[in-house]
């Protein structure tokens, strides 16, 4: 684990059939700052990697499950770990990320920085994403205003943004506010997990912050040609994980604690993407009955 005036952190690193060389780019990044486990969500040829993962000095354990149990239980499982060994922090990554140079400590130095202006505490904290593929930066997005949308800087702090929602990969949680906040929905599976555990920790009190001052290479979605994809206004999944996206959103719609702004924006969006899968995609069938089943199964969610 990376110690820091006392403070103590490590790395959660999910994965499912990996592409081997951004893993261990990775790996080989983390390796540079922190200790980190990596929890395997039953890759087929995991076996054949094991061996390369935990040659990694600061590899602390390779957990490899017998079957996919999902994004959220295998970041719980994670979070676990790390709670266990008495960790501070906890950083959360997907397998094909990529970060700047001293990325760790730039983080942990962000947040105990930013930690001085909140009111009950940070609940997280995000880095800028760009998509390596565009080079386009994602902005940290506020939901309930029509004009205040994104990157508003937070306590006046010129490289740290207030955020009502941070993606997963290279998110650093505050571990000593989850046990308040709670761990991520595993009902859900994969999709809108990371939104919704922030709208439930926003609900809370505690502060999202994103900031400048560390940068993750992370490329959210698949290529596509659709120009939607292209300007950001949305990603683009496989229809099985339309599935997934589709009953998770639905759920959320009718939760008290999702902000309002957020419902306002997301349903047109949704309705937008799925329309035009409807009309322009060759699997449109396939979409369409996982659209389908998604609205269906939302009522099954507790």
């Amino acid at each position: 684990m990376t110690e820091q005036k006392g403070k103590k952190s490590c790395a959660v690193v999910v994965t499912y059939q990996p592409d081997f060389t951004a893993l261990l780019k990775l790996l080989g990044q983390l390796n540079k700052e922190t200790d980190f486990v990596v929890i395997d969500n039953g890759s087929t040829e995991i076996d054949r990697l094991a061996e390369s993962i935990t040659a990694y000095q600061r590899c602390r354990e390779l957990i490899e499950l017998d079957s996919n149990v999902g994004l959220a239980r295998a970041l719980n499982i994670g979070i676990e770990w790390a709670q266990q060994h008495d960790c501070d922090y906890v950083f959360l990554f997907d397998q094909d990320s990529s970060l700047c140079d001293l990325f760790v400590s730039r983080m942990i130095k962000a947040v105990a920085y930013a930690e001085q202006f909140s009111k009950k505490g940070i609940a997280a904290l995000g880095p800028r994403i760009i998509n390596p593929q565009t080079m386009r930066q994602t902005p940290f997005k506020l939901f309930n205003r029509l004009l205040l949308r994104s990157d508003r800087h937070f306590a006046q702090c010129d490289k740290h943004f207030r955020a009502d929602f941070l993606i997963t990969s290279g998110t650093l949680l505050v571990l000593k506010h989850v046990n308040d906040i709670g761990l991520m929905k595993e009902s859900y599976f994969i999709d809108n997990v990371d939104l919704e555990w922030c709208f439930r920790a926003s609900s809370k009190g505690y502060d999202l912050v994103g900031t400048d001052e560390a940068i993750l290479y992370h490329a959210i979605g698949e290529r596509s040609s659709n120009p939607l994809v292209r300007a950001g206004v949305m990603a683009q999944h496989n229809p099985s994980r339309t599935y997934y996206s589709s009953r998770n959103r639905i759920h959320l719609y009718g939760v008290a604690y999702s902000p309002l702004g957020w419902k306002l924006r997301d349903v047109p969006r949704f309705t937008l993407k799925a329309c035009w899968l409807l009309l322009t995609s060759p699997q449109r069938q396939q979409y369409w009955q996982n659209i389908r089943s998604g609205i269906r199964d939302a009522r099954s969610l507790g």
